[in-house]
């Protein structure tokens, strides 16, 4: 097998993994709606859905964090593109070089402090108001969103003017 396969498939599991969790935040965005029809229309009868709020909540930060690493792969991020245009092609190699590199240092601190809080999170014994649902794996979920984009950022950083996905 020539190291080059190996890069490959390494490449293949990161975009499985961006994919699916890419899956999961669109699922959380369907059960945010769901629980959000249910509740009103619940309440319109009396009966409005137990803990919404914190389902609500729990899937809005699931969303987020897994919409991190399908945008950055897709390079769906807002980039000051006036500015970038004017440097020269050194200058924007340069600059593009610094922030992917400041990006990991980012990602991976971030990875590590959602990784403290879940444990602290898990340690307390934290749960959601309504329905005392735990919550140390919400933090861990996002550090693996984390640790999945500074994936996505090394790879942009050793394919420069490759794109991992392209958008659809």
């Amino acid at each position: 097998m020539s190291p080059l396969s190996g890069t490959s498939a390494r490449t293949g599991i990161l975009r499985i993994v961006t994919h699916a969790m890419a899956t999961l935040g669109g699922l959380a965005v369907a059960g945010i709606i769901g629980v959000t029809m249910a509740d009103i229309i619940g309440r319109q009868f009396g009966m409005p859905v137990r803990g919404a709020y914190d389902l609500v909540r729990v899937l809005g930060a699931i969303a987020m964090a897994c919409a991190l690493p399908l945008t950055k792969a897709v390079k769906g991020h807002i980039a000051i593109e006036y500015f970038f245009q004017k440097m020269g092609r050194r200058g924007r190699a340069v600059v593009d070089t610094v922030m992917r590199l400041v990006l990991l240092a980012l990602f991976g601190l971030l990875a590590w402090r959602f990784v403290l809080q879940g444990r602290g999170f898990l340690d307390s014994g934290e749960v959601t108001t309504t329905l005392h649902m735990p919550m140390f794996w919400v933090p861990w979920l996002a550090a693996l969103a984390c640790l999945v984009t500074a994936g996505v950022t090394l790879w942009h950083l050793l394919h420069p003017g490759r794109s991992m996905i392209r958008p659809r």
